[in-house]
């Protein structure tokens, strides 16, 4: 009988994670679904590792791992699905705002033979107006540079082994889950599903966290933001060129030229665009010197008992 891999990256969700863990265990032994629990605690700072190791003591199926500091999203679910065992992963988040009745829709979509299960968002829940601005225009801009529609897309979704295992062969060192499962390709389907409202805890998710996060996937799958700069420079070329143009005109027709005001509105226009050209350079070669260096993208620190051997 095959087995399903549930990967779920944890970080601060002590209140959390029995509640998960009984939830979807119930849940897949009520349908006779073969399955592992895989928590990865992500260098929380709260009780999370402590609930792990109880909720693998408690229910047969669960185990955990636990990072030796906070990696991030991307490098958890990395862990996860590195140590998952299952013949297909599915990846979702410890807060149940990925309803785990999708789980058993998914699981029955692979058996039908499709190595990807996209899970996609009717909606977006209870968000502010503000955050669903920001998301609306991030993913806006994601799906021009990649050219792939992630508009309601998330990190809930179901890869079998093979799919799994082409993507831990991928050697960058900054990944982004969501967009790379899309440019993998093989058979995949879309499942809609409803966001659930968090029971417990609070989203660890800050304005700022998630700019930061923004930018780090925009640069990591695609060099649009180098391509603008060269579009700024033909642009300023041009008109370089009409004011080079203008200013002849006038010498020639013995009309002074007004110079004060115009020179240092440009040399605060253009030095404003090399800065800015500079940083997104630099922000780049950051990135280059990252790759370089090739350390792990994570290191476990400690696991759930026997289970994990």
């Amino acid at each position: 009988m095959p087995i399903l891999s549930i990967v779920i990256p944890a970080y601060n969700e002590e209140k959390m994670i029995l509640k998960a863990a009984y939830t979807i265990s119930e849940l897949l032994n009520k349908e006779k679904i073969s399955a592992e629990i895989l928590f990865v605690n992500d260098g929380s700072e709260d009780n999370t590792w402590k609930e792990i190791q109880r909720a693998s003591q408690e229910i047969e199926n669960v185990r955990g791992i636990s990072l030796s500091r906070n990696f991030g999203k991307e490098s958890a679910i990395l862990a996860g699905l590195t140590h998952a065992k299952g013949d297909c992963c599915i990846v979702m988040d410890c807060d149940l705002q990925h309803p785990p009745e999708t789980i058993i829709e998914m699981y029955r979509l692979w058996k039908d033979g499709y190595d990807i299960v996209e899970g996609f968002k009717k909606s977006r829940g209870k968000e502010g107006k503000i955050k669903t601005f920001f998301a609306k225009s991030f993913y806006r801009l994601i799906n021009r540079v990649t050219g792939f529609d992630m508009s309601a897309s998330s990190d809930f979704k179901l890869l079998d082994r093979k799919v799994v295992d082409a993507y831990l062969q991928l050697p960058e060192r900054k990944v982004f889950f969501r967009a790379l499962t899309f440019w993998l390709g093989f058979k995949s389907i879309g499942v809609e599903y409803e966001v659930q409202e968090r029971t417990e805890g609070k989203t660890k998710w800050s304005y700022l966290s998630l700019i930061k996060y923004a930018i780090t996937n925009i640069t990591s799958f695609s060099t649009a933001p180098m391509q603008i700069i060269t579009i700024i420079g033909v642009l300023f070329f041009i008109f370089s060129i009409v004011l080079g143009v203008q200013s002849l005109i006038n010498f020639f027709s013995g009309r002074s030229l007004e110079g004060f005001t115009t020179v240092i509105l440009l040399l605060l226009g253009i030095g404003s665009v090399l800065m800015m050209s500079l940083g997104i350079i630099g922000y780049y070669i950051a990135k280059i010197y990252e790759e370089v260096k090739r350390r792990p993208r994570y290191i476990v620190s400690e696991k759930t008992n026997d289970k994990d051997e």
